[in-house]
């Protein structure tokens, strides 16, 4: 039999790997006599071929329910009374994919042997926040962990519902661009080239408008892998652009300066800033590491460095609305509520309302998004479908008069 082992050493040095015995006994009082102390020791399942090819990386992935489902579950276990070691155990049986089964069964060995929760959380940075850590890190410290995971099981649900809302939302625009795409596609191969035949037998004039028609036509008939070719480029010189810091920074800036969606992304942007601020600060997190975690998480370049500036300030005996005045990413009504709150000693408080208001305002957003985005896809389709018509009519026109 062939048994998965996790052992510490003497020197507290964690080894992992497998080993082969007759049974689980055996296997044990072979690494006790290599002076290792077992962790965990469990029989290694065989895997079929069908599992395996099955076991595919980007379906594979932590999902953010999981996490959802993960904080809370483990909140309920923990309230009950139920050890955080045998309810991780229970919880590693029960995860949704291979990837986290993984994860929450080395999370589980490591606060067996003695680590924090905490702590053999923050070994997986990508799949939990230094957030997430440092709020179970707070709950650890106040005895109040079970209330910590339901916060944060809360705020991924929220976080789930609102990126589930959008998507939604975003259904009938893309459905109704992506149709028309596919029309225009199709015109082009198979309509545009017999009409261009009848003008050009006709001995017609053609107008500018059609000549840009036909000449669209046989670059999509003729050249279609080249176009291939060239959108694949652009996309990946876009991405790549990116991913580079004046990439970043102009693209988290223009995604607050787009229509509809720009305002919809500063809100959110408030949002995540004062509610993990105020949480943090409630948790006894003090403010400029507050600060410090709220700039990694806020997920955009342009509020980063806003935090991160109003730190530095913060460091040398400002107030915390000093940076946040002069920008123009942050309404006043914030930083005159953020004033108010430092001045009466309740920043958490206020932080809170604030979180509050903008959630209220995203919610009314979102729920209005088709209707908003609906005139947009109107006047897309009608300039389309307008030129397109005008292109074809016009060379028709020109032949019937010549008769």
């Amino acid at each position: 039999m062939l048994f998965q082992y996790r052992a510490k050493t003497l020197q507290e040095e964690i080894k992992e790997g497998t080993i082969e015995a007759p049974n689980e006994k055996m296997a044990s009082d072979i690494l006790a006599e290599n002076n290792l102390i077992i962790l965990s020791l469990t029989e290694k399942e065989k895997q079929s071929v069908f599992k395996k090819d099955f076991e595919i990386p980007f379906l594979n992935k932590v999902k953010s329910k999981d996490i959802v489902i993960f904080s809370r579950q483990l909140a309920v276990m923990i309230t009950v009374g139920l050890p955080i070691v045998q309810a991780l155990k229970i919880l590693v049986k029960q995860a949704p994919s291979v990837a986290f089964k993984t994860i929450l069964s080395q999370i589980a060995d490591d606060v067996n042997g003695g680590e924090k929760f905490s702590q053999a959380l923050g070994k997986h940075p990508k799949i939990f926040s230094n957030f997430f850590i440092n709020m179970i890190r707070s709950g650890e410290t106040s005895g109040q962990l079970e209330q910590a995971l339901n916060y944060l099981a809360d705020q991924e649900e929220k976080n789930y519902d609102l990126a589930s809302k959008i998507k939604g939302a975003m259904i009938y625009p893309v459905f109704v661009v992506g149709g028309l795409i596919l029309v225009g596609i199709v015109m082009m191969i198979f309509v545009v080239p017999k009409l261009t035949e009848v003008i050009v037998q006709s001995g017609a004039k053609i107008p500018l408008p059609t000549q840009i028609l036909i000449f669209t036509s046989n670059i999509l008939s003729h050249y279609w892998w080249l176009l291939g070719i060239i959108v694949v480029g652009v996309v990946f010189g876009i991405n790549s652009y990116i991913h580079t810091l004046a990439g970043r920074e102009q693209w988290d800036f223009l995604k607050l300066k787009l229509p509809v969606f720009g305002g919809l992304s500063q809100k959110i942007y408030l949002v995540r800033f004062s509610q993990g601020l105020a949480s943090l600060i409630v948790g006894g997190i003090p403010l400029s590491q507050g600060l410090k975690i709220i700039a990694d998480l806020i997920g955009n370049v342009i509020y980063k460095d806003l935090i991160l500036k109003t730190l530095k300030e913060i460091e040398d005996g400002h107030s915390i609305t000093t940076v946040f005045e002069q920008s123009k990413v942050v309404p006043s009504l914030v930083t005159q509520m953020m004033s108010v709150g430092e001045k009466t000693g309740r920043l958490d408080n206020v932080l809170n309302k604030i979180a509050e208001f903008y959630s209220r305002e995203i919610n009314n957003t979102v729920s209005n998004l088709t209707a908003l985005i609906e005139p947009m896809v109107i006047l897309l389709l009608g300039g389309a479908v307008g030129i397109m018509v005008a292109a074809i009519i016009m060379p028709m026109y020109n032949v019937t008069t010549q008769f």
